[in-house]
């Protein structure tokens, strides 16, 4: 999986706190000078005043500033499992591969199962993983061979019938049908800061799946980067509370 941003808003905590502080000023933010924007803001700096405003913004559940930035992201190489599960956030806007138009036809059936065309889970290879809804513990080696060995080879015979049925002729918008859910697919996604916010409570959370956790926590890495304020605050103070953020 790689998680690339694309396109994002500049300086989007400036833009929080001009569109926070818009609703408790005279003047007309558009024409006032941001350091008198924040003239009544605690804080030593400029910075040091975005940081007050933003913390006290999150504490008090102010979110509505926080849906003026917008950052775009590409995803490569998800299951369709996590792509379903993502795409439930209908706030979010989704581009996502096709396999009506991009077919697999020349790809070798027998490498499938490494990875190159689909997410392998750990539990398929790592006899000690345990998994939300498992009923068993960890198993011994032999089972997670014979695991292991059936799940490969059921991937591997999903492709080989879908390049048969090419072959006989079948449209591949028909023949994906016989591919599994785990057969990776590209995205790109776009949502406002409050919306990740939301995406992170509920994705990144510990009873999230893990694949859609780990894509979760890559997007915040960049997230953190582009909005650092934020998303520090959020991981510090905010990942682990009782109470999510509604969409």
């Amino acid at each position: 999986m790689q998680v690339q941003l694309l396109e994002a808003t500049e300086d989007p905590e400036r833009l929080i706190c001009q569109a926070a502080r818009n609703d408790y000023m005279r003047e007309f933010v558009g024409e006032t000078p941001f350091d008198e924007v924040m003239d009544s803001i605690d804080g030593d700096t400029l910075e040091d005043k975005q940081e007050t405003l933003i913390h006290r913004l999150l504490d008090h559940g102010h979110f509505g500033p926080f849906e003026h930035p917008q950052a775009t992201v590409a995803v490569e190489g998800i299951s369709r499992s996590c792509m379903a599960q993502i795409t439930r956030h209908r706030h979010v806007s989704f581009d996502v591969q096709s396999m009506r138009y991009v077919a697999f036809d020349d790809v070798d059936p027998a490498e499938v199962p490494e990875g190159e065309m689909v997410v392998v889970p750990p539990s398929a290879t790592d006899p000690d993983w345990i998994g939300r809804n498992q009923e068993t513990g960890p198993v011994d080696e032999q089972t997670a061979r014979e695991r292991e060995e059936l799940f490969r080879n059921t991937i591997e015979s999903a492709f080989e019938s879908y390049q048969e049925l090419l072959e006989l002729g079948m449209a591949p918008e028909d023949a994906r049908y016989v591919l599994p859910i785990g057969s990776k697919v590209n995205m790109v996604m776009s949502m406002n800061v409050r919306m990740l916010l939301h995406v992170a409570d509920m994705r990144a959370a510990a009873d999230a799946q893990w694949e859609i956790r780990d894509m979760t926590e890559r997007i915040l890495d960049r997230a953190a980067e582009w909005c650092p304020i934020t998303f520090e605050y959020y991981e510090a103070e905010m990942k682990n509370r009782k109470n999510r953020l509604a969409p």
